[in-house]
């Protein structure tokens, strides 16, 4: 992203995104009808090079791979957010990893850190900021380890 003002690319959510975009959006259609008072708008074919297909997300996609590198899973949660949501398994629980940030240390992948629940990636590590347990609400990762614990040396799989 490349426009004045906008947050740096490593903050943009997907809800963020949405915003923006149609905020943006809203200012060229106000633009696009202004010019249409001045007679016919040209036209520019979109280019086929470069076209893909975006397939629909499933549920399953959001299940945390922790062997993947670190930065990778970190804007996972930033793109999956809301939906399907980012999640791993402690305790027969799904959890939701709502926010995120990149943290030092190594490990097997998967394995919890330190206390502040950091865990090892497949290259670098990821500190939970913002978790939620099922039919609770959203929290700080350090209000939720008060209550669940996710002691260092467990494996998230």
């Amino acid at each position: 992203i490349s426009e004045p003002g906008l947050i740096s690319s490593g903050n943009v959510t997907a809800p963020w995104l949405h915003d923006r975009l149609a905020e943006m959006g809203a200012a060229a259609l106000l633009e696009a009808l202004t010019a249409l008072e001045h007679g016919p708008l040209p036209g520019t074919p979109q280019p086929a090079e470069g076209v893909t297909y975006a397939a629909k997300l499933a549920r399953d996609e959001g299940r945390v791979d922790w062997s993947r590198p670190a930065v990778e899973i970190e804007r996972q949660v930033r793109a999956l957010n809301p939906w399907p949501g980012v999640w791993f398994e402690h305790q027969g629980e799904r959890i939701k990893l709502l926010a995120a940030a990149l943290a030092d240390g190594a490990g097997p992948p998967g394995r919890v850190l330190d206390e502040q629940l950091a865990v090892a990636c497949g290259a670098g590590a990821l500190r939970a900021l913002r978790l939620q347990r099922p039919g609770r609400a959203p929290m700080a990762a350090g209000d939720l380890l008060r209550g669940f614990a996710i002691p260092p040396g467990v494996d998230l799989g």
